[in-house]
């Protein structure tokens, strides 16, 4: 593949943020007077965002009485105040962007999490420092799955497309990874959603632990 560069999804691929979402979430539901949605449910519904997790736990005609939108606002209120209290990067990642970094192996966050809390969040966690590209959902007018964003980070890294890859854990993250021409892989320790297959998106590569992803890139990079 001739790798240069890599990139990343940020929710369910380099942060487990389902603990702070869901509380934002569960913020909102509860003082509806709803039940809170459950663990198992967070697991496969962080990675859609803060409308999926809304809709999960509130029927459709409260949501039309209190309008989402503002039911939205009221959950990212909540969320941005609480950003860090339980997100954490899944096992293994540390060592990866240490490596990524000792290696001076460019690499970069594309997300489709709001900038307003892309930034705190990551500005909050030290294994960030060595980012070298961040791209929010507004940070350029398309967000993922179009491939803008993708070939945007690409272009900060001074790396052309094809020599990126592109990791994460959502359907939309593949598909815009092969619109821009990049090789992708399949974070499957991610919020992968009930009843998804996600050997059938295909991508290049589906791996289950951030350890398997490192020992792949080591040898894909050790032919450089």
């Amino acid at each position: 593949m001739n790798l240069k560069a890599v990139l990343f999804d940020l929710d369910g691929t380099l942060l487990d943020t389902a603990g702070d979402m869901g509380a934002a979430a569960n913020h909102v539901i509860t003082g509806l007077g709803l039940p809170p949605l459950s663990d198992e449910v967070l697991s496969c519904t962080t990675s859609d965002g803060s409308y999926a997790l809304l809709r999960a736990g509130i029927h459709p005609e409260l949501i039309a009485q209190q309008g989402l939108e503002q039911l939205r606002r009221r959950m990212l209120a909540f969320y941005g105040e609480n950003l860090c209290r339980r997100t954490r990067p899944y096992d293994g990642v540390p060592e990866l962007l240490d490596w990524l970094n000792l290696r001076r192996i460019p690499w970069g966050v594309v997300t489709n999490k709001p900038a307003a809390l892309t930034v705190p969040l990551l500005a909050g966690l030290p294994l960030f420092a060595g980012c070298g590209v961040t791209v929010s959902a507004d940070t350029l007018p398309q967000k993922k799955p179009h491939p803008a964003p993708l070939l945007f980070a690409a272009g900060q890294l001074a790396v052309a497309a094809e020599h990126c890859i592109y990791v994460g854990d959502h359907r939309r993250d593949i598909e815009a990874g092969r619109a821009a021409g990049m090789a992708t892989m399949v974070a499957a320790w991610g919020y992968i959603s009930r009843g998804e297959d996600p050997h059938s998106w295909q991508a290049d590569l589906v791996l289950d632990s951030v350890n398997s992803l490192e020992n792949w890139l080591r040898d894909a990079f050790s032919t450089d």
